[in-house]
């Protein structure tokens, strides 16, 4: 059927709407800005032509897991099934801020306003049982995420109001607001799936019969909670596009499951696992001292990253009367000491996160509010401290002894003024005579004496709380059904915050299960911001946005901020190979191989 005579006849079911000015198809798309790469590159620069293909990783998780179908909230999915079953539309540089490459779509056509996206699939792309990816599998994935699949894709998705299926290969979709700019690159980063494979009445359920999908592996061996193993697709389509050369070299795959990192760690020394990531300070000093590693058969590196820190905190359920007053959340930061436990637990190699952004050029700690940002917060003076506004706000820090008595000292003012005494060596409420106390879930002994350390803190002042461990297939169904008082979490960033903040921090999604609003955070000022940064046509605008947004955000004093760590660390045996250019994201195990001579 000729182009526009299949448009017709598709908009007449989905109420056809008037193109509003397409430009021409291109190749990529940034989220300000052009792309880095110009059309005709050969390959990313952080692929590296040495790579050979060939031999097997074996990589470690704790937990364990009982879906292979990662695009719902029930169940607990196994690991790599996003990374390397499921493709999306359109792939991410790693060397970018927010820049997508054609991938299933081989090019994409936006108007000047990103009201829609026009994506034309590649002739090449088909899914792993050999099955052409059309117009119709583009189609069925944006429907049936929208109404079934986690509710960040529900959020996103929502805002399309048509879809028009051009030809076979070619799907319009239009946007209900000219006032996300991200809404192109959200399209492009979806997951496709195959329509002939999945009904929309069984995609909602979780399973371990391995999928379909199109990406670079298929999964060859699933052992039910255990492990997983994924197989190189030797008929992989995408193959020999220039965003794939030198990446996926290895053949197989395997994730293994262990019921704590503990053991998963005495794995890795033994040679049952073959790389890790740390993210355990004490570890890292002196947990590798290992003959393994002295006489250089595990290589320990710290790669740079120039990804913002994100945010790791201890969160106040603010859905929990506990932590509604905001003088109770304030107290309660002021009683966390940093410094003692930097130096006790981490070696001190642990830095504390000020921002929600740390790291980076869009966080607003150290920095005041310029003229954009201070006009976009006009509004909301009242729910942004004075100090947060000009650049003057940190956390509290304490000599690092055990001691913490001054923080104390103005903590408890706070609670004082809260409506809190003392009685009997118990903080009450003045008023009810109930004490102050909540519990801290967790998932494993992982921060166990970070957690108690605070308790024995918060004990002196008569505050209970009580550490509850709980295996991860409870937390996992505490966490989305919010079945907390104070959780420990983090919220990963990127120099590109868009659409997921409504799925962290909007009032829309509060009382959603699942999302990531594990905080509860309800407040006309975050929902405001989130709006000026998914509006924001300029590099300046945007910044000011995301910084707008921290500074609501700390102002709000929804988590006992954390820390993060400087590098990325990365433990491996010898017969694993890196790339000797790293991406701005930093490690990336897409362009490691195996050097089969070890």
């Amino acid at each position: 059927m000729p182009r526009l005579l299949a448009a017709l006849a598709v908009g007449t079911c989905l109420g056809l709407l008037p193109a509003a000015g397409l430009a021409e198809p291109v190749p990529a798309i940034a989220m300000h800005g052009t792309p880095k790469f110009a059309p005709g590159f050969a390959q990313l620069p952080y692929a590296d032509p040495a790579a050979k293909p060939g031999g097997e990783i074996v990589l470690g998780q704790t937990g364990s897991f009982d879906t292979l179908n990662p695009l719902i909230i029930k169940g607990e999915p196994a690991a790599g099934l996003r990374e390397w079953l499921y493709e999306p539309l359109m792939m991410r540089s790693l060397d970018e801020p927010f820049t997508l490459y054609g991938l299933i779509a081989e090019t994409i056509d936006v108007p000047a306003d990103r009201s829609s996206a026009t994506f034309a699939i590649n002739p090449l792309a088909k899914f792993s049982d050999g099955h052409a990816i059309t117009a119709d599998d583009l189609i069925f994935s944006m429907e049936v995420l929208r109404e079934k699949g986690r509710p960040n894709h529900r959020t996103y998705y929502k805002k399309v109001k048509l879809a028009e299926k051009l030809d076979e290969r070619t799907v319009r979709f239009v946007f209900d607001t000219a006032n996300d700019r991200e809404m192109p690159l959200i399209m492009g980063s979806m997951p496709v799936l195959p329509k002939h494979k999945l009904t929309a009445e069984a995609f909602d359920k979780t399973t371990l019969e391995p999928p379909v999908g199109s990406g670079p592996y298929t999964i060859a061996k699933v052992d039910a909670g255990r492990s997983i193993t994924y197989k190189r697709n030797p008929s992989y389509w995408g193959r020999d596009l220039a965003v794939n050369r030198h990446r996926f070299n290895i053949d197989t795959i395997r994730f293994e499951y262990f019921r704590d990192s503990s053991v998963l760690f005495e794995a890795f020394k033994s040679g049952l696992i073959d790389q890790r990531l740390e993210d355990d300070p004490q570890r890292w000093a002196d947990g590798y001292n290992v003959p393994a590693v002295r006489e250089g058969r595990i290589i320990k590196r710290e790669l740079e990253t120039g990804l913002p820190a994100g945010m790791s905190g201890l969160v106040f359920n603010t859905r929990r009367d506990v932590f509604k007053d905001q003088r109770v959340r304030q107290a309660l930061i002021r009683l966390f000491n940093f410094e003692w436990a930097n130096k006790t637990l981490y070696h001190g190699l642990f830095k504390r996160t000020q921002s929600f952004f740390e790291r980076s050029y869009l966080s607003a700690f150290g920095r005041p509010a310029d003229a954009t940002e201070l006009e976009f917060l006009a509004d909301y003076k009242a729910v942004v401290r004075g100090e947060v506004l000009d650049g003057k706000s940190a956390m509290p820090v304490s000599d690092g002894s055990g001691h913490n008595r001054d923080n104390a000292r103005e903590a408890f003012k706070l609670l004082k003024d809260a409506g809190y005494a003392v009685q009997d060596g118990v903080l009450v409420d003045a008023k009810t005579k109930a004490p102050l106390s909540f519990e801290i879930l967790a998932p494993s002994g992982g921060q166990e004496r970070l957690v108690q350390g605070y308790a024995s803190d918060l004990a002196r002042l008569g505050i209970k709380a009580t550490l509850r461990l709980v295996d991860s297939a409870q937390f996992q169904s505490r966490l989305k059904s919010y079945d907390y008082d104070m959780v420990s979490r983090e919220w990963v960033s990127s120099l590109s915050p868009g659409n997921e903040q409504l799925f962290r921090w909007s009032s829309q999604v509060a009382d959603q299960d699942g999302s990531y609003n594990y905080a509860g955070v309800k407040s006309p000022a975050v929902d405001a911001m989130i709006g000026k940064l998914l509006a924001a046509e300029s590099p300046d605008a945007f910044a000011a946005a995301v910084r707008s947004l921290d500074r609501v955000l700390m102002s709000g004093d929804y988590v006992i901020p954390l820390f993060h760590l400087p590098k990325h660390w990365v433990a491996h045996w010898h017969h694993i190979r890196a790339p000797e250019k790293m991406p701005l994201w930093g490690y990336n195990i897409d362009t490691w191989w195996i050097d089969g001579a070890k």
